[in-house]
């Protein structure tokens, strides 16, 4: 094969590196292909995937090598690359046309644009010959190649009509709010969380049926709900069984997920989702965003419930994140890939024989704890899982907890020292600012409970890596950075996961330039993001001019939404500042969705959970030049509606500290929009009066 190089190899992405020596000529998004359409007339083939994506690698293999189809690509088209990772923009865009063309979406996502970007045909993945009714991608390459020399007309209205119908999906948020109206009762309440209860698999854990991804937001949701039923006598009145219900089902979930082949048995970390309802094969990719949401998932599960297994799986899965996928200077990487030598999960699958081989007189027992078969439990080969209770397993080979315990560390460094002599999977070796925040938070969090040292300081220097290297020469900040270059201006989700993880840097640390900083931020997202009513936030900054359209994203996936972040952001910073106008804004964003939250809360599970913390009441804590001991017990405890505030000489003159002054012995305040009760001197009594209020 002839060796190409095209426009990609200039860039930084792993993903579109990938694609620098295909035959295609492709672009970057950027003027010069834009530019280029315009001026040849020619259609836009925009094609956006990631590099841990398994059938990205499959339609390159198929169809972007090979030189015939290069050749009817390069004709006819302009083509642009696009790491979904990078441009997350564009592709929210691009694939709200496809799902409003087809119904269905994913990556890669291949749509033809006019020379003006406007949609007008795309896809998914396309085989390279007919298959199940799919078209292939000759055919579609040739399809719409006559169809725009022959049907043009036609052409530029479909894609007139799908970028109005995308502009006009974007109008909401535009109505007056009321918020003397805005109220949750305790009906609503439990009405959400019995919606998701219909939705949950009670016997396997998750929601819904294969593929099966995390939803940790649900399961935060259902975590806090069980919090407050415990203590919420309305609720309790309400529905009896709601509060053991939601608990039953968040933790099965997640112990299903921590047994099962979606977690990394031998070195930890969780791949993206499973393809079947038992969470034993997943798609291998591992992705930080996943790993991080968990992570923050386990930590209240484990400060709930005191379970030890939800901190073995904290602690493997900060190993993981740590020697998989941290930078030297504290960056945190994007993904790994799903796929090793071309084949999906191959890095990560064991014969018995390999076991025996590496285990000798352990592995037997290893065996058993983990399915591993002769047979195999997946296509000839073994996911680790944990199929039986390991109390079980021990039981029957005559072995106590600590004993089974020692042979399954020491054969999981075995094979993971072992696993380390495979090729491994591809990394995407970028640094993304949203998710690096969520990870920032997780750290914190992890802090917060286990009370590892390690964690802490691995928030600090992480933080302070972000906002040294991501800022830009306009005083805003960018999404991504490689190679000591950091480009493309941040979008919503990567400020407002920035402000909520410096929030909780200032908990553990109870310094507060974090909390300043999460001000000066707040104040750039207003000035640069605010939609023309001043409630919802644009997903892109005002000075962002290459796209079709500006959107507004609600709905929380994979990744939270900006939106529902940012309200949050504001009504707790506005506590922090004393800005009304600021609790205002975040509440009346929630108030417009207060019914697309009520009705669909699996879709909107942080807006969920904000409802939840507004019901219980924030409890803002407010302790005078407090005990180090004290605060930090307070901080283990599992407090999911509270703000940690200290008085100290920066923050003497906010309202909240006012009049507030070290006393012998009580010096810990449980306040409420700045009424405070009597104070008290431990975090026992202080934990009983929280109790009391909720």
């Amino acid at each position: 094969m002839a060796t190409h190089t095209n426009h990609l190899i200039h860039e930084t992405s792993p993903y579109l590196l990938q694609h620098a020596h295909n035959p295609v000529q492709w672009y970057p998004w950027g003027e010069e292909a834009l530019a280029k359409a315009r001026q040849e007339d020619k259609p836009i083939l925009v094609s956006i995937g990631y590099a841990a994506c398994h059938w990205c690698h499959v339609m390159e293999r198929e169809s972007f090598e090979d030189e015939a189809v290069a050749a009817i690509m390069n004709e006819h088209f302009v083509n642009i690359k696009i790491d979904r990772e990078e441009r997350p923009d564009l592709d929210h865009i691009y694939m709200d046309a496809v799902q409003a063309m087809t119904g269905q979406g994913g990556w890669p996502l291949n749509v033809f644009l006019t020379p003006d970007k406007k949609p007008f045909y795309g896809g998914t993945y396309f085989p390279p010959r007919s298959l199940y009714g799919r078209q292939s991608w000759k055919e579609v390459l040739t399809g719409i190649t006559n169809a725009y020399k022959e049907r043009r007309a036609e052409i530029e209205e479909q894609g007139s009509y799908l970028t109005a119908h995308l502009d006009k999906a974007n109008h909401f948020g535009g109505a007056p709010v009321d918020l003397t109206s805005f109220g949750i009762t305790t009906t609503d309440l439990a009405a959400m969380a019995r919606q998701v209860l219909q939705q949950a698999d009670t016997q396997w854990g998750g929601f819904g049926a294969a593929p099966k991804f995390p939803q940790t937001f649900v399961i935060r949701f259902l975590l806090r709900m069980a919090y407050l039923c415990k203590y919420n006598k309305e609720l309790q009145e309400t529905d009896t069984q709601l509060g053991q219900e939601c608990q039953a089902q968040a933790l099965l979930s997640l112990d299903k997920m921590i047994r099962g082949g979606i977690y990394d048995q031998v070195g930890g970390g969780f791949a993206r989702y499973a393809t079947d309802t038992k969470w034993l094969v997943p798609h291998f990719e591992k992705m930080l965003y996943d790993n991080a949401l968990l992570v923050s998932v386990m930590c209240e599960a484990y400060q709930l419930t005191g379970l030890q297994h939800y901190r073995v799986a904290i602690e493997e899965t900060m190993a993981f994140v740590q020697r998989d996928l941290m930078h030297a200077q504290h960056g945190f990487f994007a993904a790994l890939d799903a796929d090793s030598e071309g084949v999906e999960g191959k890095y990560y699958v064991w014969t018995k024989e390999e076991v025996t081989a590496l285990l000798g007189a352990d592995a037997a027992l290893f065996c058993a704890c983990y399915d591993i078969t002769a047979a195999g439990n997946w296509e000839g080969v073994n996911i680790l899982q944990v199929k039986e209770p390991l109390d079980k397993v021990a039981a029957t080979y005559g072995k106590t907890e600590a004993e089974l315990n020692a042979v399954l560390n020491r054969g999981k460094e075995i094979l993971l020292q072992h696993r380390y002599t495979r090729i491994a999977p591809g990394l995407d070796d970028k640094i993304i600012l949203g998710w690096n925040a969520l990870m920032n938070k997780a750290c914190s969090q992890a802090f917060m409970a286990t009370g590892n040292e390690e964690y802490k300081t691995l928030a600090v220097k992480n933080m302070q890596f972000l906002l040294e290297v991501f800022k830009g020469g306009n005083g805003l900040l960018n999404h991504t950075w490689k190679n000591d270059q950091a480009r493309y201006p941040a979008f919503l989700d990567d400020y407002a996961c920035l402000i909520d993880a410096l929030y909780y840097l200032y908990e553990i640390t109870a310094e507060f330039d974090w909390l300043l900083k999460a001000e000066e931020l707040t104040e750039q997202v207003i000035a640069h993001f605010s939609d023309e009513q001043n409630l919802f936030f644009y997903y892109t900054g005002k000075e962002q001019t290459d796209l079709l359209l500006r959107k507004k994203e609600v709905y929380d996936g994979a990744v939270p939404s900006g939106n529902s972040v940012m309200a949050h952001n504001l009504y707790r910073l506005s506590i922090v500042f004393g800005k009304a106008g600021w609790a205002e804004r975040g509440l009346g964003m929630v108030q417009a969705l207060n019914k697309s939250v009520h009705q669909y809360p699996a879709s909107f599970g942080i807006w969920a959970n904000i409802l939840v913390e507004l019901y219980a009441g924030t409890q803002e804590i407010v302790m005078v030049e407090p005990d180090e001991n004290i605060y930090f017990k307070t901080l283990y405890e599992y407090l999911p509606f509270k703000i940690m505030l200290t008085v100290d000489k920066k923050t003497g003159h906010l309202d909240w500290a006012r009049g507030k002054k070290k006393l012998e012995k009580a010096n810990i305040f449980l306040c409420r929009q700045f009424a405070c009760k009597a104070p008290v001197a431990t975090v026992e009594e202080l934990i009983l009066l929280i109790n009391s209020e909720l």
